[in-house]
């Protein structure tokens, strides 16, 4: 077996052993696990879904994470004995491109490499990052233009039984909510927009709110809001189905990290 292949037998028993960890812990109603994974989507949105849950299964609190020689940049050091979190990441090489005359970069493969999170180091202080705590004022307007880019139209009713709903190109929301409320409902309706609507997919009621309502979690954790989400509703939605969970996890976080980018 060449370097190469062993490289990616490697790095796929890596990630087939951290699904089939957590679709195990799904069965059995262990619904935190699930829980910290959609969290450590939320603070890695821009991540591969794979590598967050690589990150959540072997290190679940993490929250800044960097190679070796990254945190020496940073004039942090990697604390003795501190075991790395694996993660996959393409091999690359240069390849010179005679029809364009430049050089490009061709991705040939993956490898396994350890990168560290920020309590597994020591040194200098990292510049702070100022969070959200329960008022989503600061992203309110960038999703509300997110909303109006993607050519949906956003009202406001008192005239709603629910918190709100879409209808395709188009978002209602009560009124009268608090902000934290109105944010996530926004959110919640706009996965919908984005995910179901004329997508041609044959997929349940219950899983479309599960995965809106999955989506919404994501992004109010990632910007510091407190939330309640119906993601245990996972535990029997999926079961016996891997290639199902999966579809659906990928989904979550391509939409929730597009709409994190966003705003």
């Amino acid at each position: 077996m060449n370097i190469m292949k062993l490289k990616e037998n490697k790095a796929k028993s890596l990630i087939d052993n951290a699904i089939n960890d957590l679709i195990e812990s799904i069965e059995k109603g262990q619904s935190d696990d699930l829980k910290n994974y959609l969290q450590t989507m939320g603070r890695f949105y821009h991540y591969s879904f794979t590598n967050i849950m690589l990150i959540s299964r072997q290190f679940p609190n993490a929250s800044q994470i960097a190679g070796f020689q990254t945190w020496k940049k940073l004039n942090r050091f990697v604390l003795k004995g501190e075991k790395g979190i694996k993660i996959i990441a393409p091999i690359i090489s240069k390849k010179e491109s005679l029809k364009a005359n430049k050089v490009e970069n061709e991705i040939f493969g993956f490898r396994i490499v350890n990168v560290f999170d920020i309590s597994q180091t020591d040194g200098e202080e990292l510049p702070e990052i100022s969070k959200v705590k329960g008022d989503p004022v600061a992203y309110s307007e960038k999703l509300n233009q997110f909303i109006s880019d993607n050519k949906i139209e956003l009202l406001y009713s008192s005239n709603v039984l629910a918190f709100g709903y879409s209808t395709g190109g188009r978002i209602i929301i009560r009124t009268g909510l608090s902000p934290a409320e109105d944010f996530s409902v926004r959110v919640h309706e706009l996965a919908h927009e984005l995910l179901h609507q004329n997508k041609g997919e044959n997929l349940s009621k219950q899983q479309k709110e599960t995965e809106a309502e999955a989506v919404a979690f994501v992004v109010c954790y990632a910007i510091g809001l407190d939330t309640n989400s119906a993601f245990q509703d996972y535990i029997q939605m999926y079961k016996g189905d891997k290639e199902l969970l999966l579809k659906s996890f990928e989904r979550i976080q391509k939409t929730a990290g597009k709409i994190l980018l966003k705003i």
